[in-house]
């Protein structure tokens, strides 16, 4: 027998032994309490009343008790026994019944109708049902009326310890972090019973570990799960599995139990310093390798995970000059060794550097933050390369007058060759950046000359870019920009800053300002224009005007009377000399036109002469008209060249709208061969209206009439055709009313009467089998292999 099942008897055995003690003791009670009591009246006695007396009696209702117990989960051979009812009507009469109602009564439970008995007839579960109220009544057999009013009572099903605890939210997951002292808390974990946690210990649960010990610990009554081992380390185990038990009946023997797994994760913390796989690193990097670029790689492990894995790297020895630079990369936490600044082989050969790897984010609780540290030397080996000519300056600065001859030396620049073997340079102009050659470079020694006179005014800089080439290898060619700034000199004469033009009114008053006049000067001096005006020597004593110095670099116009007319002139010239202060200074002479022009009595001009407003200086009446009539009559002339030539150009062909068919004859047969007179007529490629005589085409107008050639007729008979062809084209290429095309005349017709005969076979009676083409041999060598052809053709046939 399994030892849960002899546990369960043994329990039972005892609850139903406590059931029939109780029992006992209440039937040995019941007559005193339940006992009926009479009300006697009279003299006699209390137990023998006299007679003639009147008894009154009450009977009342008695019964074993008010609530009974049934044990759960008994399945004996026959149905248990509850308890019995009994009343105090039921003296042994056979007139008394017994009535169940209630909560499974008929069902469940069963009363014995005559003794009051009640049994259980199914096997009980309090974990299902706990306690059913049921309802006795005591019935007169023979008339089923009730004897007495119905009592309620309950019957509770007695819990034995059938249910083993259980973990509802089992499996766990805890987490707790690495080296955690002893007596930490984990979690906490709840087993729950089925049982009566009143009766008895069926719920009384205890806990304890099964698997997980010595590391972890657990509170037999809380089930707080604890840490019970000192130092656990995650680098050494991650993860336990913890076994918890919870058994009921306090713990003691023949309780239950039930199981459930925690697993504990220890969680990372920062306890592991970053440790170098090496202590010493060697790479060799070429000197060409670009900034930015990384020259190697060196790796710092860590035991820890996460943020507390993450390491910094820092050079911390051996790189003064600030060559080297090392970064971290994210995703595999190597130290990237990278260039800041180029390398040179033939100015430092090693480098010997110290590379530091820290933590990130090292554990406060340590004493000294130097265990989160690891130290690496790395060892660099510059490799020589061939590498380009280097200037002595990226960008160079020169200037040059622009006065300059052709072949001066502007400058020079200088490269060289930085390996060991020192290659000689050639220097080169990149035409791109001189399209206009303007400059030239010797390819020795970098002198560079101008090839070209320069025009500051034009053009005040030039960028030009030089080349530098190795003479033994042409691919190493290194660059530098040439600004070539043109200087100035005093090559330019000032000039009228506009074309200005004067108005004077014919009642001005002396000393009027008739305009204010300013120059300019391509020129740039450095210490600024200065201007002198003056007039032009033969007119110092001008009687009409002077010319007045305002001080900033021009002068006012002024009149000298007022005695101005229209009618006696209409326009003034006046030469102004301007000369700048170059060295040597430059000047020139600007001619300013005064209008006299009628203005109100304010000095508002009202009307000018009408050549004061459209002719230009120096331009006459008489000249704007001869000009004007040697454009019409250059228009005259083209207007009748044009006309000339549209009337020889008009086309020959007349489009008459009753006659638009064209010049087509059609010959629709195949033709006859040599006796074809039908369709090949050379009568009818001569005039068909007659020799002598012409007929001009329907579809042309002529300009000129063109007479046949005399002496070339032939008549039909007798005809040489190569002549008549020959004439006939010589006629057209001359006559001037030939249309632009020619005429089509067609022939698709063979004829009659051709020893060849036809060769096409719409018409052939006969078969192939049928016909004979000897005669194929007699035409020729062109049609001998045809011939042959057919001949073998009715050979095999004939076979």
């Amino acid at each position: 027998m399994p030892k849960r099942s002899e546990e369960m008897l043994a329990h039972l055995r005892t609850s139903v032994l406590l059931m029939w003690i109780t029992c006992a003791l209440h039937v040995s009670m019941a007559p005193f309490s339940n006992q009926s009591k009479s009300l006697q009246t009279g003299s006699g006695g209390p137990h023998e009343p006299s007679d003639g007396q009147r008894v009154l009696s009450r009977a009342k209702r008695g019964w074993v008790w008010n609530q009974m117990f049934v044990l759960e989960e008994f399945s004996g051979p026959d149905p248990i026994l509850v308890g019995r009812l009994h009343t105090d009507l039921d003296v042994g009469g056979k007139s008394i019944k017994y009535v169940l109602a209630g909560e499974g009564a008929g069902t469940i439970f069963a009363i014995n109708e005559k003794t009051g008995d009640i049994h259980a007839m199914k096997r009980l579960d309090r974990e299902e049902k706990a306690e059913y109220t049921l309802t006795a009544q005591v019935i007169n057999r023979e008339t089923n009326e009730p004897m007495e009013p119905p009592s309620e009572f309950t019957i509770k099903v007695q819990d034995i310890n059938d249910n083993a605890p259980e973990f509802n939210n089992g499996p766990y997951h805890a987490t707790v972090p690495e080296m955690s002292p002893v007596g930490t808390s984990v979690t906490k974990v709840t087993a729950t019973d089925a049982d009566d946690p009143v009766y008895g210990n069926s719920a009384r649960l205890v806990y304890s570990i099964l698997e997980g010990q010595p590391y972890f610990s657990i509170d037999p009554n809380s089930a707080d799960i604890k840490v019970a081992l000192q130092a656990m380390d995650r680098e050494m185990r991650e993860e336990y599995l913890v076994v918890i038990q919870a058994k009921d009946m306090g713990g003691h023997m023949g309780g239950l139990s039930g199981t459930t797994t925690v697993t504990i994760t220890l969680t990372d913390i920062n306890d592991n310093p970053p440790k170098f796989s090496k202590n010493l690193y060697e790479f060799t990097i070429p000197e060409d390798l670009g900034i930015g670029k990384a020259g190697g790689k060196v790796k710092a492990n860590d035991r820890d995970v996460g943020e507390n894995g993450r390491s910094t790297y820092n050079i911390i020895e051996g790189n003064e000059r600030d060559i080297f630079e090392i970064t971290t990369d994210p995703q595999t936490q190597e130290g990237m060794l990278r260039l800041k600044k180029r390398l040179d082989f033939e100015s430092q050969k090693f480098f010997t550097l110290k590379v530091e790897a820290t933590n990130v984010r090292p554990n406060p609780q340590l004493d000294s933050a130097s265990q989160f540290k690891d130290t690496a030397t790395v060892k660099i080996v510059v490799e020589d390369c061939d590498e380009p000519p280097v200037f002595s300056r990226s960008t160079y600065m020169l200037n040059v007058h622009e006065n300059a001859t052709v072949n001066t030396v502007i400058g020079q620049v200088g490269a060289r060759d930085p390996d060991i073997t020192g290659s000689q340079v050639r220097y080169f102009i990149d035409r791109h950046t001189d399209l206009e050659r303007q400059f030239n470079i010797n390819v020795e020694d970098g002198k560079i000359t101008l090839a070209k006179p320069l025009d500051r005014e034009t053009e005040m800089w030039h960028n030009i870019t030089v080349t530098a080439t190795e003479v033994k290898n042409h691919s190493q060619i290194s660059r530098a920009i040439i600004a070539i700034r043109v200087l100035d000199i005093n090559d330019n004469a000032p000039e009228f800053a506009t074309e200005f033009e004067a108005f004077l009114c014919e009642n001005g008053k002396p000393g009027q300002v008739i305009q204010t006049v300013s120059a300019i000067d391509r020129d740039d001096p450095q210490n600024g224009h200065s201007f002198l005006y003056s007039l032009v020597p033969e007119m110092l004593n001008n009687p009409n005007f002077t010319i007045k110095n305002n001080g900033d670099n021009s002068i006012s116009i002024l009149a000298k009377h007022d005695t101005f007319r229209r009618q006696k002139q209409e326009m003034y010239y006046l030469p102004i000399i301007v000369t700048d202060n170059g060295n040597p200074p430059m000047s020139s002479t600007n001619t300013l036109t005064i209008r006299v022009c009628g203005c109100s009595r304010e000095g508002i001009v009202q009307s000018c002469n009408v050549e004061a407003y459209v002719l230009p200086i120096g331009l006459s009446m008489g000249a704007l008209i001869a000009i004007l009539a040697c454009i019409i009559l250059l228009l005259v002339i083209v207007v009748l060249f044009v006309t000339l030539r549209r009337h020889k150009n008009e086309p020959l062909i007349i489009k008459d709208d009753e006659d638009v068919r064209e010049n087509i004859i059609r010959y629709d047969d195949e033709g006859g061969g040599e006796e074809d007179t039908e369709a090949f007529d050379i009568a009818t490629l001569q005039n068909p209206d007659g020799v002598n005589g012409y007929l001009p085409r329907k579809d042309m107008k002529p300009d000129l009439q063109f007479m046949p050639r005399q002496g070339q007729n032939s008549g039909p008979n007798g005809v040489d055709v190569d002549e008549f062809i020959n004439v006939r084209l010589h006629e057209a290429d001359n006559d001037p009313t030939a249309p632009p095309y020619d005429s089509i005349q067609i022939y698709g017709y063979e004829g009659r009467g051709s020893i060849a005969g036809s060769l096409s076979s719409l018409e052939t009676a006969s078969s192939e089998s049928d016909q004979n083409y000897d005669y194929l041999r007699e035409w020729g060598p062109r049609f001998r292999r045809l011939g042959e052809l057919y001949s073998v053709g009715e050979s095999d046939v004939e076979t």
